[in-house]
């Protein structure tokens, strides 16, 4: 996998708005080289579909109305300066659910692949971008980068 740019391993921020975390995924989205799997890990509400427009955008996206949940389709696709598919697990329920998405075969395309309920996924690909976004009331969020 190529290398990050430097600063965003290990990284917790905490952001006060929606606009906020989004231009902070945006920045996250800017600084990636390459295809990457990020795991988005937080409770309904957190603002996992936030953070994945910001990267969007970050990637090349031109227009932040085509970034939506996934919720019903499970797998939407954005073209971007890097392909990008944004996928939803919050449906999933077996893992013949998972099987019946193609989530191998997106992981293995050269594109980011987004993942929001990433703890429904049985195991975690073996490099990657982990980030985890806690509530912390009203629209602050806390938002952690680590490397997988």
């Amino acid at each position: 996998m190529p290398e990050m740019t430097s600063g965003w391993n290990q990284q917790k921020v905490i952001t006060a708005s929606e606009e906020e975390t989004l231009q902070l995924a945006r920045s996250f989205g800017e600084a990636l080289e390459g295809p990457w799997v990020v795991l988005l890990y937080g409770e309904l509400g957190s603002g996992k579909t936030m953070f994945a427009r910001g990267l969007a955008l970050g990637l090349g996206v031109a227009d932040e109305g085509l970034v939506r949940s996934p919720s019903f389709t499970l797998v939407n696709f954005y073209p971007g300066r890097l392909p990008i598919y944004h996928v939803d697990l919050y449906r999933i329920e077996t893992l013949r659910d998972l099987e019946t998405i193609g989530l191998e075969e997106i992981f293995a395309e050269k594109a980011v692949v987004v993942v929001e309920w990433a703890e429904k996924l049985p195991h975690e690909p073996e490099t990657g971008w982990k980030v985890v976004i806690k509530d912390l009331g009203d629209t602050r969020r806390q938002i952690e980068f680590s490397r997988i």
